[in-house]
């Protein structure tokens, strides 16, 4: 799940810094019609957990490859079950190459959507008003069409890399039994061995009033967790209401976790992403962010810094309730209730010290705290696994992006950031390669609609984030 996490501030006027859509490298008219139509086809399929299909889209995916002139043994299917299979697909490098290759990650399944809740059909690919609508367009069918038309227009012009580069187009990121990176981890290894990590779901162009601000990348992230709350008793008549009724009890707990929020921390990502703000943002935002990173920390410039969710997100562990469920009758008070609870932690903190700290904030003995795993398996104690450290800087990394981002946006800054979500780079990171979430698709700050209603991208931002995958492919992998 890609957060644009840096709120940046330029002043601009006339022809601006990094402006969008003017400037740099145009995606030739060719490559726009295929981006787009791929990116329409992977719209329009669903690929959410509960009724659709990943293996569809593995397939159109593949179907494009192979007309392309990729060779089937290098567009491999793999996964647990019919829905859920992954697609890897290797560019082969120059004969010889003794370089490892890059991997590339792309989730290819979506957040559930109801139509009902939208204005359009979530899986209808609408143009209109400059944007692309439909559920996947910020999170991440936009990126994976990126990446399969890239492959595509350098197979097209005969690009000899000078290592393959092999992109795996996975389940179960947003949800689900079968992630598919894991899977692939522990199943098809050979198939992702890499010397670095790209991931598209995170990092990316930040836009101020429809001009690019700054480049980030993804240099650590969150640990994500659900806990499952629960609170029992007797029930009974409810023409006989009690003040210890399971609901209740259960709003008293979420109450007490909404005001206590976790401790304010600083770690080094954020601090380096902090103070690389601070020198192009306004006067203001300057300010509260020098009171953020002084020492002793000015509480009165922490306090208004953290007004702001996408602020208070970069500083503390997040957790909230996003399921409830209780009651069995309309007539009866209710015997139990439960919620979902959902954390977002800081790097240095495992998921089982976020359960203690709940379980403290709660102060409830009757109410139950349990950790729930992706697969939907509930255990009472949670694992006891912290973020890992983050891969250092990569020149082969960063020094060609810096290149194509001055090409693409002139005066941007490249800034690494801690990831505010989490993303599937945990477990290419657990498996001992550098991952860093690299993304071209420039997104409002104050539009981010992954997960929620109206999912949209700028027409152009997609287009431009098209030609910066392919350049930065190029540059990454030039002889």
């Amino acid at each position: 799940m890609r957060w644009m996490a840096l709120g940046l501030v330029l002043a601009v006027s006339g022809t601006a810094v990094g402006q969008v859509p003017s400037g740099g490298p145009q995606l030739p008219e060719q490559d726009r019609v295929l981006s787009r139509q791929i990116f329409k086809e992977f719209i329009e399929i669903n690929s959410q957990d509960s009724n659709g299909s990943v293996t569809a889209v593995a397939e159109a995916a593949r179907k494009e490859l192979l007309a392309a002139g990729f060779a089937p043994e290098d567009l491999i299917l793999a996964g647990p079950n019919g829905r859920k299979q992954n697609l890897v697909v290797r560019y082969r490098g120059a004969a010889g190459s003794t370089l490892k290759p890059i991997l590339i990650i792309g989730h290819i399944d979506v957040v559930e959507a109801r139509k009902e809740d939208w204005t359009t059909d979530p899986y209808q690919f609408v143009e209109k008003d400059g944007y692309f609508y439909g559920r996947g367009t910020q999170d991440m069918k936009d990126s994976d069409a990126i990446a399969v038309e890239s492959f595509i227009r350098m197979k097209r012009e005969g690009w000899v890399p000078k290592r393959d580069i092999v992109l795996a187009m996975t389940a179960d990121e947003e949800g689900g039994a079968s992630n598919g990176v894991d899977w692939l981890l522990k199943n098809r290894p050979e198939l992702m061995k890499a010397e670095f990590v790209l991931n598209p779901d995170a990092g990316g162009v930040e836009l101020r009033d429809g001009h690019a601000t700054a480049m980030e990348v993804e240099a650590t992230e969150k640990t994500y967790a659900d806990f499952k709350l629960t609170t029992t008793n007797p029930g009974g008549h409810s023409s006989l209401p009690r003040p210890d009724n399971a609901i209740y009890e259960l709003m008293h707990a979420l109450e007490k976790l909404e005001a206590n929020p976790f401790p304010i921390e600083v770690n080094p990502v954020t601090h380096a992403e902090l103070g690389e703000e601070a020198k192009i943002a306004e006067p203001a935002r300057a300010k509260l962010i020098a009171g953020v990173l002084a020492e002793p920390r000015d509480t009165n410039a922490v306090a208004e810094f953290v007004k702001a969710p996408t602020d208070n997100a970069k500083l503390r562990t997040t957790c909230v309730a996003t399921m409830l469920g209780g009651g069995h009758a309309p007539n009866a008070l209710p015997a139990m209730a439960t919620a979902n609870v959902n954390c977002r932690i800081l790097p240095g903190h495992s998921q089982e010290q976020t359960r203690q700290e709940l379980i403290k904030i709660f102060d409830d003995p009757k109410l139950k705290v349990e950790y729930m795993a992706d697969d939907g398996t509930i255990t009472p104690v949670a694992p006891g696994r912290e973020s890992l450290a983050p891969p250092p800087p990569l020149p082969e990394v960063f020094n060609p992006l810096r290149a194509v981002t001055a090409e693409m946006w002139p005066g941007i800054p490249v800034i690494p950031i801690m990831e505010p979500g989490a993303t599937d780079s945990t477990y290419t990171m657990m498996a001992g390669m550098p991952s860093y979430g690299v993304n071209g698709v420039a997104i409002d700050y104050n539009d981010l609609r992954m997960h929620g209603k109206d999912e949209r991208v700028r027409v152009e931002s997609f287009y431009r984030g098209a030609e910066f995958y392919y350049l930065y492919l190029k540059a990454l992998t030039k002889p």
